[in-house]
């Protein structure tokens, strides 16, 4: 278990899961770093909305957004936030990730990363039957109005049963 998620342990007691998802993302160091902040997360932890504000500390040669801050704003939360709703029987691991900017982003941008109660029995099903699947998931940078996309980033995330996993691993290492 990692330090994060000790603390995220602890911090579940006392704040609840959609706070301490919040405010740990936007407390953490890792996270902090690429300027993007966690604005709403829903209490199933379904949907997380979160706002990439252009700043001195994001601003590249060209004065728009940096794309490694679109991208580290956006990169660890599908899996984080997908690793909460199934639960500890799962393994989940970010596989690829692929980012296409569209236009240059020179104004506050927005994205929302949402997963719905069917995609993840779907999920959990595929697993049943076949151990171990791959997910992409695609994320949108926009303005705030949603109406302009600056980027987008395709994620493809592994998820596996855990016994599965740890079986497999031993016979690796063996």
């Amino acid at each position: 278990m990692s330090l994060y998620q000790k603390i995220a342990a602890i911090g579940t007691k006392y704040l609840g899961k959609s706070r301490t998802f919040k405010y740990g993302f936007n407390w953490s160091p890792m996270y902090r770093r690429s300027t993007g902040r966690i604005i709403s997360v829903s209490d199933d932890l379904l949907y997380i909305k979160i706002k990439l504000p252009i700043n001195y500390k994001n601003r590249n040669y060209v004065n728009s957004i940096f794309g490694g801050s679109m991208f580290s704003a956006v990169d660890p939360i599908p899996m984080v936030q997908l690793m909460n709703l199934l639960g500890n029987d799962y393994v989940v691991w970010d596989k690829t990730a692929e980012i296409r900017f569209k236009r240059p982003a020179r104004e506050d941008l927005f994205a929302e990363f949402i997963y719905s109660i069917s995609e993840l029995n779907d999920i959990k099903s595929r697993v049943e039957a076949q151990d171990e699947i791959e997910i992409v998931k695609t994320t949108l940078l926009t303005n705030k109005a949603g109406d302009k996309t600056f980027c987008e980033v395709h994620k493809t995330i592994y998820i596996a049963d855990k016994e599965f996993f740890k079986e497999k691993k031993r016979s690796k290492e063996s």
